[in-house]
C-alpha cells in the first residue's frame, strides 16, 4: 500500500502534470482510507489557486 509520503507527493505533482492511471488509482485508494491525506488533497488546489492569485497581483485589488 502507498505511504502518506508517496500519496502527498503525487497529490502535489498532480497540480503540475497528469498522473498515470496506476498513480491515480493508488492515490484514490489511499485517500479513501487516510483522513490526513484526504484533507491534504482538498487543501492543495486552494493553496495553488491562492498562490496564482498572489503572483498575478489579485491580492492588491482586494485591498483597494
Amino acid at each position: 500500500m502507498m505511504s502518506c509520503m508517496q500519496a502527498t507527493r503525487l497529490i502535489s505533482e498532480a497540480q503540475e502534470r497528469d498522473l498515470s492511471l496506476p498513480e491515480k488509482l493508488s492515490v484514490k485508494v489511499h485517500v479513501m482510507i487516510c483522513t490526513g491525506c484526504k484533507n491534504f488533497s482538498l487543501q492543495v488546489p486552494f493553496i495553488g489557486q491562492a498562490m496564482r492569485a498572489y503572483a498575478n497581483g489579485k491580492d492588491e485589488e482586494s485591498k483597494i
